[in-house]
């Protein structure tokens, strides 16, 4: 009888470390941590931005490559200031399939230019389903003043900054209103894609992409960009629909030491039968990322007259960037997304 009470004690003991650990379990939908992935995973963005600094030109490498680390930290600060401000979300996305028409596809029916986008749809509309390819010609525009300006500092964030905006362009699932799997059962989806394939499999990738090129029309190619993504949201939605009628269930899943905690993701065997059926998108889309990064870099470098950056120096931050940097940590910290919350 003790040996019995001994044995039914320990069973009762594990179930609850069980629970502790895992929560109830659900094989329909992995539990996502709030601050271990965000559009192309905080691991995504920093490589893409880092891998782009190796694309420049002589006349502007040297200065990147000696503040690449900034470059390479501060290249998810805009998915910090989603915790900090709701003005922020919309310019991560755009839902162009919201935008219908009878006899044209959404890239003919969106006027290009934010004036006549506003004019045919209201600002608002256009606030509420996303306006990434609009505020990446935005921030061009102010990283060619800072560096005709010659503004070290801004040149610096502004690089980071626009880094991001074009890797999230690069996202299929940044440009449709399903962008989390939420309307087809897929929830979740959003962060497999983006974040855990790339941080188990980007070390095989190839990321040899060349040198950066001149775009003679910023809107134009950014709109390409997104044209691109969208084009494949039907492959990944559909292929991981696939999957999963086939992946044996229990399989499906596994359980993730972050930080101090335990949470349940894709398992590895997972991923690598979805990558694979993908057939290399993943590392298209981040290579395309790389790429566009470097290339708009150097466009806003020629058109601010090509100054020579050697000659620059880093200044330091002054105190209202230092207080602006330290409230973007301090909302970040606190985990609370304003507007649309990516994958989460």
């Amino acid at each position: 009888m003790k040996r019995f009470s001994q044995l039914l004690f320990f069973l009762i003991l594990l179930l609850g470390l069980g629970l502790i650990m895992g929560g109830t379990k659900n094989h329909n939908e992995p539990k996502v941590t709030n601050n271990s992935s965000a559009v192309w995973g905080f691991y995504g963005h920093q490589k893409i931005n880092r891998l782009a600094v190796f694309t420049l030109p002589k006349g502007m490498f040297g200065f990147y490559k000696n503040h690449i680390e900034y470059i390479t930290e501060h290249a998810v600060d805009p998915d910090k200031r989603r915790y900090a401000i709701e003005a922020e979300a919309p310019r991560h996305y755009i839902d162009i399939d919201h935008y219908h028409h009878d006899s044209l596809t959404p890239f003919e029916f969106v006027p290009k230019r934010w004036e006549k986008a506003v004019e045919l749809f209201t600002e608002d509309t256009i606030q509420a389903y996303g306006i990434v390819p609009w505020h990446v010609d935005v921030m061009q525009r102010r990283l060619t003043y800072a560096f005709k300006n010659k503004e070290v500092a801004k040149i610096l964030k502004l690089s980071a900054e626009i880094g991001h905006y074009i890797g999230d362009a690069s996202v299929p699932l940044h440009t449709t209103e399903n962008y989390n799997g939420q309307l087809t059962g897929q929830r979740g989806i959003h962060g497999f894609w983006e974040s855990r394939i790339p941080e188990l499999f980007s070390e095989e990738y190839d990321f040899f992409v060349g040198q950066a090129g001149y775009i003679d029309q910023p809107l134009d190619y950014i709109w390409e960009l997104v044209k691109a993504s969208h084009m494949a949201v039907d492959s990944v939605l559909s292929f991981e629909r696939d999957l999963t009628t086939s992946f044996p269930t229990d399989r499906k899943y596994a359980y993730d030491n972050r930080g101090n905690r335990t949470i349940k993701t894709y398992s590895r065997d997972y991923s690598r039968n979805y990558q694979d059926m993908l057939d290399g998108m993943i590392e298209r889309r981040m290579r395309s990322s790389v790429i566009s990064v470097g290339s708009f870099w150097y466009t806003c470098w020629m058109n601010a007259g090509q100054p020579d950056l050697n000659k620059l120096e880093k200044k330091e931050l002054t105190e209202e960037e230092k207080k602006e940097q330290e409230e973007l940590d301090k909302a970040y910290k606190k985990g609370k997304i304003k507007g649309r919350e990516h994958q989460h």
